[in-house]
Protein backbone atom coordinates (compact mmCIF):
# COMPACT_ATOMS: atom_id res chain seq x y z
CA UNK A 1 0.00 0.00 0.00
CA UNK A 2 1.47 3.26 -0.79
CA UNK A 3 2.06 5.31 2.28
CA UNK A 4 3.13 9.12 0.68
CA UNK A 5 1.97 11.23 -1.31
CA UNK A 6 3.53 14.44 -3.21
CA UNK A 7 0.85 17.42 -4.35
CA UNK A 8 1.69 20.41 -5.41
CA UNK A 9 0.07 23.54 -3.46
CA UNK A 10 -3.54 24.37 -4.75
CA UNK A 11 -6.42 23.83 -2.87
CA UNK A 12 -7.78 21.38 -5.46
CA UNK A 13 -5.61 18.91 -4.48
CA UNK A 14 -6.78 18.70 -0.62
CA UNK A 15 -9.37 16.39 -1.87
CA UNK A 16 -6.37 14.21 -2.99
CA UNK A 17 -4.71 14.57 0.34
CA UNK A 18 -8.26 13.42 2.17
CA UNK A 19 -8.51 10.42 -0.27
CA UNK A 20 -5.45 9.58 0.10
CA UNK A 21 -5.58 9.51 4.24
CA UNK A 22 -8.98 8.36 3.76
CA UNK A 23 -7.80 5.25 2.06
CA UNK A 24 -4.80 4.89 4.27
CA UNK A 25 -6.76 4.80 7.29
CA UNK A 26 -9.51 1.84 6.15
CA UNK A 27 -7.30 -0.75 6.07
CA UNK A 28 -6.88 0.23 10.15
CA UNK A 29 -10.79 -0.45 11.09
CA UNK A 30 -11.11 2.29 13.10
CA UNK A 31 -14.41 3.99 14.28
CA UNK A 32 -15.97 6.55 11.66
CA UNK A 33 -15.17 9.20 13.94
CA UNK A 34 -11.81 8.78 14.75
CA UNK A 35 -11.14 8.51 11.03
CA UNK A 36 -12.82 11.59 10.25
CA UNK A 37 -11.36 13.54 13.37
CA UNK A 38 -8.07 12.47 11.84
CA UNK A 39 -8.66 13.42 7.84
CA UNK A 40 -10.12 16.82 9.60
CA UNK A 41 -6.92 17.18 11.22
CA UNK A 42 -4.62 16.07 8.55
CA UNK A 43 -6.59 18.38 5.80
CA UNK A 44 -6.44 21.07 8.28
CA UNK A 45 -2.63 21.13 8.00
CA UNK A 46 -2.11 20.78 4.47
CA UNK A 47 -4.34 23.33 3.69
CA UNK A 48 -2.72 25.82 6.16
CA UNK A 49 0.59 25.18 4.36
CA UNK A 50 -0.74 25.34 0.88
CA UNK A 51 -2.69 28.65 2.02
CA UNK A 52 -0.10 30.53 4.39
CA UNK A 53 3.26 28.96 3.74
CA UNK A 54 3.08 28.69 -0.06
CA UNK A 55 0.65 31.03 -1.04
CA UNK A 56 -1.10 28.39 -3.02
CA UNK A 57 1.98 28.42 -5.60
CA UNK A 58 1.51 25.47 -7.64
CA UNK A 59 5.38 25.63 -8.28
CA UNK A 60 5.89 24.94 -4.69
CA UNK A 61 4.88 20.85 -3.45
CA UNK A 62 3.80 19.46 -0.55
CA UNK A 63 4.51 15.79 0.42
CA UNK A 64 2.56 13.75 3.23
CA UNK A 65 3.91 10.65 4.28
CA UNK A 66 2.15 8.22 6.87
CA UNK A 67 3.17 5.37 8.92
CA UNK A 68 1.76 3.10 11.17
CA UNK A 69 3.80 2.53 14.60
CA UNK A 70 2.68 -0.08 16.69
CA UNK A 71 -0.42 1.30 18.83
CA UNK A 72 -0.46 5.08 16.66
CA UNK A 73 -0.20 6.22 13.67
CA UNK A 74 2.11 9.24 12.74
CA UNK A 75 1.89 11.68 9.50
CA UNK A 76 4.67 13.69 7.98
CA UNK A 77 3.99 16.81 6.18
CA UNK A 78 6.66 18.61 4.70
CA UNK A 79 7.02 21.35 2.26
CA UNK A 80 9.32 24.25 1.47
CA UNK A 81 7.05 27.58 2.56
CA UNK A 82 7.33 29.87 4.81
CA UNK A 83 8.08 28.58 8.39
CA UNK A 84 5.19 27.96 10.63
CA UNK A 85 6.42 29.86 14.19
CA UNK A 86 4.96 27.39 16.39
CA UNK A 87 6.15 29.21 19.72
CA UNK A 88 4.81 32.68 18.79
CA UNK A 89 1.38 30.61 18.46
CA UNK A 90 -1.68 31.42 20.59
CA UNK A 91 -4.56 29.25 20.95
CA UNK A 92 -7.41 30.98 20.23
CA UNK A 93 -10.58 30.69 22.16
CA UNK A 94 -12.65 27.99 20.60
CA UNK A 95 -16.24 28.92 22.23
CA UNK A 96 -15.43 32.89 21.74
CA UNK A 97 -14.77 32.02 18.00
CA UNK A 98 -18.03 30.25 17.91
CA UNK A 99 -20.14 32.95 19.96
CA UNK A 100 -18.76 35.58 17.19
CA UNK A 101 -19.22 33.67 14.13
CA UNK A 102 -16.19 33.76 12.66
CA UNK A 103 -15.05 31.14 10.22
CA UNK A 104 -11.00 29.91 10.86
CA UNK A 105 -8.32 30.47 12.41
CA UNK A 106 -8.82 27.60 14.71
CA UNK A 107 -7.20 25.39 12.93
CA UNK A 108 -4.58 24.25 15.12
CA UNK A 109 -6.69 24.37 18.18
CA UNK A 110 -8.69 22.04 16.45
CA UNK A 111 -5.50 19.77 15.05
CA UNK A 112 -3.81 19.96 19.03
CA UNK A 113 -7.77 18.31 20.26
CA UNK A 114 -7.26 16.00 18.12
CA UNK A 115 -4.06 14.82 17.53
CA UNK A 116 -1.99 13.40 20.56
CA UNK A 117 1.21 14.96 19.31
CA UNK A 118 1.71 17.79 16.86
CA UNK A 119 5.78 18.84 16.21
CA UNK A 120 6.58 21.85 13.72
CA UNK A 121 10.23 21.37 12.44
CA UNK A 122 13.24 23.00 10.34
CA UNK A 123 15.51 21.04 8.23
CA UNK A 124 17.38 23.19 6.02
CA UNK A 125 14.68 24.83 3.56
CA UNK A 126 12.17 21.95 4.43
CA UNK A 127 9.23 22.56 6.56
CA UNK A 128 7.93 18.99 8.03
CA UNK A 129 5.07 18.80 10.31
CA UNK A 130 4.36 15.70 12.87
CA UNK A 131 1.30 14.61 13.66
CA UNK A 132 0.64 11.21 15.52
CA UNK A 133 -2.99 9.50 17.17
CA UNK A 134 -3.13 6.83 18.87
CA UNK A 135 -5.66 3.73 17.35
CA UNK A 136 -5.43 1.31 19.82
Amino acid sequence: MNNSIRVNCTKKNLKLIRDFVTEYLKALALSDILMNQIVLAVDEICANLIIHANHEDPTKYLTLKIQTLKDQVKFEIADQGAAFESNNYKEPNIQEHIRMGKKGGVGIALVNRIMDKVEFLTEGSQNICLLYKKIK
